[in-house]
């Protein structure tokens, strides 16, 4: 169990305080909620996107998903789901669908979904499938400020 390089020197460097949460080995963010027993509206989940050559990363609760076209009509263009294999050169010290929502850390325009705002504590994935990262909501909302808050979620 251990954090992302990239994303713990991120949060290190801005004195960011959060705690790291061990949990079963799970593959996907719902199944990680339940097995940390963390609620999915409090769960952030990284989507990756991209248009051309650019990567975007929408960071929304793990029980939505991102509706495209709300997405579509925000940027005033389409883009489309990155592949497996461009998550994976994007994110190299991470496990493969392990990405942390924290898109600065690795050099990402982010857009935020406005839902994640108000909670009193999130969780981020840390770069592993055994291990989560929480910090408090202020220090979250401190951690996101000037990035894109957007409405393209959708509870699924």
């Amino acid at each position: 169990m251990k954090s992302a390089a990239r994303l713990k020197s991120y949060l290190d460097e801005r004195a960011v305080e959060y705690e790291l949460i061990p949990h079963p080995h799970t593959e996907n963010s719902m199944a990680t909620a339940e097995a940390a027993h963390v609620p999915g509206d409090r769960l952030a989940k990284a989507v990756i996107v991209c248009r051309d050559s650019e990567y975007l990363m929408v960071v929304v609760p793990s029980d939505y998903h991102v509706h495209l076209g709300l997405l579509h009509r925000y940027l005033g263009e389409e883009v489309g789901l990155a592949t497996e294999q461009e998550v994976v050169q994007l994110f190299p010290d991470c496990e493969a669908g392990a990405v942390p929502p924290v898109g600065a850390a690795y050099g990402l325009r982010t857009l935020l979904d406005s839902a994640l705002l108000d909670e009193p504590e999130i969780f981020l994935e840390s770069g592993d499938h055994a291990s989560l990262i929480r910090v408090n909501g202020d220090q979250f909302r401190e951690l996101f400020r000037g990035v894109e808050h957007i409405d393209v979620g959708q509870h699924i």
